[in-house]
């Protein structure tokens, strides 16, 4: 019998907490280049990957998490957006499209029953009379990034066909270009292999983009043959040139343009352009309007007369401004709470009620440690210092790693222990004093990520002291000033982020031992305290 899963899980999604995401739209006809941009959404959550309704008005169907989750929403100018009741909920919607009075979405409310098998799915529903919900993509396969043809007879989405994950498929997801007839989805033509987030122009025209051989993100068309399928697999055509990176394209109804994301050489940002079919030039849009903001997706209106994208709202734009120390996500397990961090490395104190965490902003000038409490009601700062493991026996202990944590195994860094007042948590102030006393030597390299085990008495952390990054344990109240350290592992390879069972048996860790020469590859290890009955922890099998 599975063993039921309760608590609480506190996590940080990379910059997701700062992204401010707002859909925005340019007007083509009364400016070129445009000199304003217009908000579309209400500054709340983040909003994104968007299309404009089927009428010539500036109404939009999106992708937005003001429920803790991705949710299909619609809304007009100067009204408050509608979440659409009749889609299920799931962890991840995507790329909504109305057409011809349907409403076309990528879901993943099905769940797979293999493991490593993707359950993304287009679906549709009537936005008028019934909305019973009809799954369009075949069963076992996996689709995305749809786009419906400009009458509605086609469908193209990226699909990943009945593969399993590719466990290389982290900087390109390997899709292919897949056509089908909205009345026959069954009917499936592979009309590119390697490509995603296609769009139709008109009937017989799919942009797309992949990466070229030369690194560069490039746009890419292919053409249906005639007004059906058969035979109608071709070459694909290279469109845009190298030089720049190009994604996300999107078609105007007049077959003569497309939009794309960009990123010029010498630019960081990405900025939205339309490219001219007939001459191959570009004409920058947002770049002047804000240039050092990220703009994403680009959509256009039926009309061809304005073209949607999404950014960063700005702080001198009405809306969410602050940013939540804690927000709770949606989970999968209905007993287990999902807590998303506004920081990295969080770790829970002996009873909960409290979290330590370190505070990473984008610029690191005040990187440090804080506290918060459990319910994001109140944050404290302790000091500069990188990764944190309360003691499990003493509430006024937490024990860190002090310096740059991420460079080579001879930067300096030292596993310290904070000791603090616990009285100061209930006060109305910023910074909590505490003492500090060093664990390692300053002549021993990296030290990082300790963890403590149960009974308060060890920790166990990684150290590059001998020329690669494995594991030692030391003592608490000594440190290895006294003898107090032993290694626990030992190998030219990376054993590192070590964790301490609540039992104290067992020490679980990240390391690429069984690809030593790949850094960038790590699989979850277990051993025991006493360095015997190492194992590689098996997540599950591959079948097939």
């Amino acid at each position: 019998m599975a063993t039921k899963l309760t608590g609480a899980i506190v996590f940080n999604s990379i910059g997701r907490t700062q992204y401010g995401f707002d859909v925005f739209s340019v007007d083509l006809h009364n400016q070129n280049p445009p000199l304003n941009d217009n908000r579309l959404t209400d500054g709340t959550s983040v909003n994104f990957n968007t299309q404009f309704s089927e009428t010539e008005s500036n109404d939009i169907v999106f992708i937005s998490e003001q429920t803790g989750f991705h949710y299909i929403y619609m809304t007009r100018p100067e009204s408050p957006p509608q979440a659409l009741p009749f889609v299920p909920a799931s962890l991840f919607h995507d790329r909504p499209t109305l057409k011809n009075g349907t409403l076309y979405f990528v879901s993943t409310h099905d769940e797979p029953d293999p493991v490593f098998k993707g359950c993304s799915a287009v679906y549709s529903t009537s936005i008028n009379g019934n909305k019973t919900l009809t799954r369009i993509t075949p069963q076992g396969v996996v689709d995305f990034s749809l786009t419906v043809s400009l009458t509605g007879k086609f469908i193209a989405v990226a699909s990943y066909g009945s593969r399993q994950w590719g466990t290389n498929d982290f900087r390109e997801l390997k899709t292919d270009i897949t056509v089908f007839e909205a009345s026959n989805p069954e009917n499936r033509v592979v009309m590119s292999e390697q490509g995603g987030w296609p769009t139709w122009s008109q009937d017989s025209t799919i942009f797309f983009h992949k990466i070229t051989e030369d690194g560069w993100w490039s746009i890419f068309r292919v053409e249906l043959n005639g007004s059906d399928l058969l035979g109608s697999r071709n070459s694909s055509i290279h469109v845009t040139s190298p030089g720049l990176h190009c994604f996300t394209p999107v078609a105007f109804n007049d077959g003569k343009r497309i939009a794309v994301a960009t990123r010029q050489k010498g630019n960081k940002f990405h900025h939205i352009e339309v490219f001219e079919l007939e001459s191959k030039t570009f004409q920058r849009i947002t770049e002047s309007i804000n240039p050092n903001f990220h703009h994403y997706n680009p959509f256009v209106s039926s009309n061809s007369r304005y073209l949607g994208f999404h950014r960063f709202r700005g702080e001198s734009t009405q809306g969410e401004s602050k940013i939540l120390h804690l927000e709770l996500v949606l989970s999968p397990v209905p007993d287990l709470q999902l807590i998303r961090l506004n920081d990295a490395f969080p770790g829970f104190s002996p009873k909960g009620d409290f979290i330590a965490l370190n505070h990473i902003p984008y610029d690191h000038e005040s990187d440090g440690i804080k506290i918060v409490r459990s319910n994001g009601s109140k944050r404290w700062t302790l000091l500069k210092g990188f990764l944190n493991s309360w003691s499990p026996t003493e509430e006024h202990v937490i024990y860190t790693s002090t310096g740059p944590t991420f460079e080579s195994f001879l930067k300096t860094v030292q596993i310290a222990q904070i000791e603090f007042d616990q009285v100061h948590l209930e006060k109305d102030i910023e910074e909590v004093p505490f003492k500090l006393k060093i664990l390692t030597r300053d002549d021993t390299g990296n030290n990082a990520f300790p963890s403590c085990s149960p009974d308060g008495k060890s920790i166990v952390f990684r150290s590059g002291r001998f020329g690669h990054k494995n594991l030692y344990i030391v003592d608490t109240v000594n440190g290895e000033f006294n003898g107090g350290l032993r290694r626990l592992t030992e190998g030219e390879w990376i054993d590192t982020m070590p964790c301490w069972s609540p039992k104290g048996d067992l020490i679980a860790f990240s390391s690429n031992r069984h690809e030593a020469w790949n850094s960038e590859v790590f699989w979850v290890y277990m051993v025991r305290p006493d360095g015997s009955g190492l194992r590689r922890v098996e997540v599950a099998k591959w079948k097939g």
